[in-house]
């Protein structure tokens, strides 16, 4: 069970602080719920406590955790299929893990195909949501501003 002012991580959608632990009737169902701050993006996300060992929920990555994600940017890309469906389901696998080594992975592949081929609408799309997860946790683990994470993602492609 987490705490306010803990700092985890909800698959698909990015880290946040946990602002308030509240009661809601939803449903006619009365259950208590974590309200998570997401830094980027400026959204709250209503979390119900009871599914959040399903949902996937963890805590943000140490310093050690951030260097493992830099080193992970900074290496070449994994075999990808060449098939569109079968790279496009692969890479969705690991967003929706909430792993943050894979989505590094996937936010690896994708800058780096884009460089060498481009990307295609869906793929850029799955890039930027990547991108939003990796930068939202990111935030969190450095104390860094969102600018200065994002400079930290893009150093690594330098």
């Amino acid at each position: 069970m987490y705490k306010i002012g803990d700092r985890v991580v909800y698959p698909m959608h990015g880290a946040g602080i946990i602002e308030s632990i509240e009661e809601k009737e939803i449903l006619g169902e009365k259950r208590q719920y974590y309200i998570l701050k997401l830094p980027v993006g400026d959204m709250k996300v209503m979390i119900p406590i009871n599914n959040c060992r399903e949902i996937g929920l963890r805590e943000v990555i140490d310093s050690e955790g951030v260097q493992k994600v830099m080193g992970i940017l900074k290496e070449q890309s994994s075999n990808m299929s060449t098939n569109w469906n079968r790279r496009y389901r692969a890479n969705l696998e690991k967003i929706k893990s909430g792993n943050i080594y894979e989505v590094a992975e996937v936010v690896r592949n994708l800058v780096n195909r884009d460089r060498e081929k481009g990307l295609s609408s869906g793929e850029r799309k799955m890039l930027e949501n990547a991108r939003q997860i990796l930068l939202s946790e990111l935030v969190l683990a450095t104390e860094l501003e969102e600018d200065g994470a994002k400079s930290l993602i893009e150093s690594a492609f330098a």
